[in-house]
């Protein structure tokens, strides 16, 4: 229709009108395509003694690991796998997915330099954000890696070398040099602080953010006595309080015990696991820290041990850190991370879901008590397609009908803890 013919039919000068009204909002308000979006009303999670509360009411994690989110939806061919993924989730009955908010200089950086940062892949971690909104799942994000995969604190530590002002080309120089905290601060201070430019919330006042990691797996193998890390986490959990006192905060701790603990040698896979300068009580025991983290990978640990002994090991690992947020840490405790091998030798699917039972049931027999075994999370869940991102752990859980069925019921039976007339959206369709 041409502008005559709409001018004729008399719409026009009520399409200039509505126009210039666009406009004016746009100019007024910043990106229009922010008034299409209308998100779901999530609660914060706040924690009570040893237990999650939403709106008053405990609340029970069943999670799972897809770290690639913000990098898959980066690229408009591979964002769909971002809803898939969320999706799937949510019909599951899963509450939380844990995922990756940093990537510092490598393919689809978000830091692309200290304190620089690609617009594009902040915008794709605003989709992340949204994205889960609309499917009623929240978010663990994640803030560094200690390993090198997606840069690390290696790249921190490289960056600070070719500046000329780092103290050390250690690794574990992330941990104390002064130039190298403040980077980590101001990466923390623009990822809490960042609108959405889709919901136009900032990170810090979004609920959808379940909360927030300081960093995936620490160590600090320079010093196996433990001061450097406590010390970096004391004044980095600090740091983030002091910016956002809605969300929870965690370490991301392997859940190893320290050279001083008891447990190191009762409990710890071997001699080597006290000496990453990491110590699951001690360090989760800081007061801005709101809940402890652990994670179970004895087919990693160990390498003769045989699958009956394993689960014996999950069983007695999972009990023992239950126990610490029971008696000393006084705090929920989760198991961010777990995963079961295919490349273990005479590997069947059916020892995965063993291996996954056991954690399940330890995690509800402690919900049921009311303590602080407050979730857990699978490492790792993929869509179909994405073999490049797989590792021997990664499954497409809808694939496998026996492994579908038993995260299910384990959603359903946290879920009736709640009491059946609390259920909504996924959790009411799944489970009554």
């Amino acid at each position: 229709m041409t502008s005559r013919t709409v001018a004729r039919s008399g719409l026009f000068y009520p399409f200039v009108g509505f126009a210039s009204c666009a406009a004016f909002l746009y100019l007024s308000f910043g990106d229009f395509r922010l008034n299409f979006y209308v998100g779901k009303k999530m609660d914060f999670v706040a924690r009570n003694g040893t237990q999650f509360v939403v709106d008053g009411k405990v609340f029970y994690v069943n999670g799972w690991n897809s770290y690639w989110l913000m990098d898959q939806a980066v690229d408009e061919y591979s964002r769909p796998r971002v809803r898939t993924m969320l999706r799937a989730g949510a019909r599951m009955g899963l509450t939380v997915c844990r995922t990756w908010a940093f990537n510092d200089n490598t393919y689809h950086a978000l830091q692309i330099a200290p304190g620089q940062f690609d617009e594009r892949v902040f915008q794709a971690l605003d989709h992340v954000i949204a994205e889960a909104n609309q499917h009623g799942i929240r978010l663990l994000l994640s803030l560094v890696n200690n390993l090198e995969a997606f840069g690390g604190k290696t790249q921190y530590v490289k960056w600070a070398w070719e500046e000329g002002i780092g103290s050390s080309s250690s690794n574990d120089s992330f941990f104390y040099d002064p130039s190298i905290r403040q980077y980590y601060k101001n990466f923390v201070k623009t990822v809490l602080t960042r609108k959405n430019t889709i919901s136009g919330i900032e990170y810090r006042d979004d609920p959808t953010i379940f909360g927030w990691e300081l960093m995936n797996e620490p160590r600090c193998m320079t010093d196996p006595a433990g001061d450097t890390l406590q010390d970096w986490l004391a004044e980095m959990s600090v740091y983030v309080r002091s910016i956002d006192k809605k969300h929870l905060l965690t370490v991301g701790l392997e859940g190893f015990y320290g050279p001083k603990s008891p447990k190191s040698l009762t409990v710890n896979p071997a001699d080597w696991a006290a000496l990453y300068g990491s110590d699951f009580v001690r360090n989760s025991n800081l007061p801005n820290i709101d809940f402890a983290s652990a994670h179970i990978y004895p087919d990693h640990w160990f390498h003769e041990l045989q699958f009956e002994e394993s689960i014996k090991f999950v069983s007695k690992w999972v009990r023992s850190h239950i126990e610490d947020g029971d008696r000393e840490l006084k705090r929920p405790v989760m198991f961010t991370e777990f995963g079961y091998s295919k490349q273990n030798p005479n590997f069947h699917s059916s020892q995965r879901n063993q291996f996954f039972k056991t954690i399940f049931d330890e995690i509800y027999e402690s919900a049921r008590k009311n303590g602080a075994g407050a979730g857990s999370f699978v490492w790792q869940f993929l869509v179909g397609g994405m073999e490049e991102y797989n590792d021997d752990f990664g499954i497409v859980p809808w694939q496998r009908s026996s492994t579908y069925e038993l995260i299910t019921e384990h959603s359903c039976r946290l879920a009736a803890l709640r009491g059946w007339n609390q259920l909504k959206g996924s959790l009411r369709e799944l489970c009554l």
